[in-house]
């Protein structure tokens, strides 16, 4: 089948699902996919949410974390206190090849010079071998993070991975995250209360300044994204 024609079958779903909220949404997804569907997440925020959601509803959903080798300590503290909270295992996945390999070939600290093949080997590569084999992902992206996080739909097919992407959280504003945070007693990376709004690796995530763009604080401003929600 060609992209353009999976594209179509999902997007009756999508609009069905268009405005519905989270729970709705993965409620549908875990019903259609489960126990073929998975989750990937970097314990920022919306993650939390979407794990205390997922936790919820009982069905099996295979979470992983993509362990970099660069996470900051607060992120694996937060994933330990999420598995504990709701009784759930979250998967480490880890490059092909270890930190010491990447470097014997690429040289140490690839990421202050090439934040692209950084992010492909130790992000895009893993997340791809991971996902193979199941009918759909769920992502914790929000429309109003980036432009290419913007032309999103709840329900779309992800080509770059070759399955189904569910975006529950899609209409979602930060405040939206945060409240439901709050209300729930979801655990949640302390460094969003140190001005990290987005959290990735630390050598390539800084605190950004109040009401400057939440994503300024990745990559030195290089780039918004990784490459695991580009559209290209």
């Amino acid at each position: 089948m060609s992209t353009a024609a999976t594209t179509d079958a999902w997007r009756e779903s999508s609009t069905t699902l268009e405005g519905r909220s989270p729970e709705e949404i993965l409620d549908w997804a875990t019903a259609r996919f489960s126990p073929r569907i998975t989750m990937a997440t970097a314990m920022g925020a919306e993650g939390c949410c979407l794990v205390a959601m997922i936790a919820k509803l009982g069905r099996p959903v295979r979470i992983f974390n993509l362990d970099t080798d660069y996470q900051f300590e607060e992120t694996l503290e937060t994933k330990a206190r999420l598995e504990a909270r709701y009784g759930i295992a979250i998967e480490t996945v880890r490059a092909g090849r270890s930190k010491a390999e990447i470097e014997a070939e690429f040289g140490p600290d690839l990421w202050k010079r090439d934040t692209q093949l950084c992010c492909r080997i130790r992000k895009v590569e893993p997340l791809r071998e991971t996902v193979a084999g199941y009918a759909a992902w769920i992502s914790a992206i929000r429309r109003d993070q980036t432009p290419d996080r913007a032309q999103s739909a709840t329900v779309e097919w992800d080509p770059k991975f070759g399955l189904v992407k569910v975006n529950p959280l899609l209409n979602w504003t930060w405040k939206d995250v945060r409240s439901y945070i709050h209300t729930n007693d979801v655990p949640y990376n302390p460094l969003h209360d140190r001005g990290y709004p987005s959290i990735g690796c630390w050598p390539c995530t800084k605190p950004v300044a109040d009401g400057a763009d939440p994503r300024s604080g990745r990559w030195n401003g290089e780039k918004t994204e990784c490459g695991l929600h580009a559209r290209r």
